[in-house]
């Protein structure tokens, strides 16, 4: 098994983002046959309702982290919630998936963001590059909660 910090976690709905604020976050590469991953987000207590409400859905869930560094890509995981834990002013959500192949949506539904804000040129490669690192505004309409 593999462990690495995440310092970013975004939630997609509905080709809308919703950035989950992280408090402190793990994910762990299973390393087995089935290629699962473990990822355990520690955040404010405020998002328990939310979180409560999609794991009701029991529907797997898309997500994107980002991994050990806020320059990193983000990473897209096919995920269901499996725990979630309260801990005084704090949850920690586990949930377990797998590694989406889902990148290249990601990119087109980004650039398309872009282009539909007016951008072009070098103004559009240089926010490009910067959403990419910081996983600002990926999709659609984003949610920064």
């Amino acid at each position: 098994m593999k462990t690495f910090k995440i310092v970013a976690l975004q939630i997609l709905e509905k080709k809308e983002s919703r950035n989950i604020p992280l408090k402190d976050g793990l994910i762990v590469n299973k390393e087995n046959d089935d290629g699962s991953w473990v990822i355990e987000a520690f955040v404010d207590a405020q998002y328990k309702p939310y979180f409560d409400s999609l794991r009701e859905n029991n529907r797997p869930l898309e997500i994107r982290v980002i991994i050990t560094h806020a320059a990193n890509d983000p990473a897209p995981f096919t995920v269901k919630i499996h725990k979630i834990v309260d801990m005084n002013d704090h949850i920690s959500v586990l949930f377990t998936g797998r590694l989406s192949k889902r990148r290249n949506e990601y990119l087109e539904l980004l650039l398309d963001d872009l282009i539909k804000e007016g951008l072009e040129g070098q103004a559009l490669l240089a926010e490009f590059k910067a959403r990419m690192r910081i996983g600002k505004k990926p999709l659609g309409t984003t949610k920064s909660t």
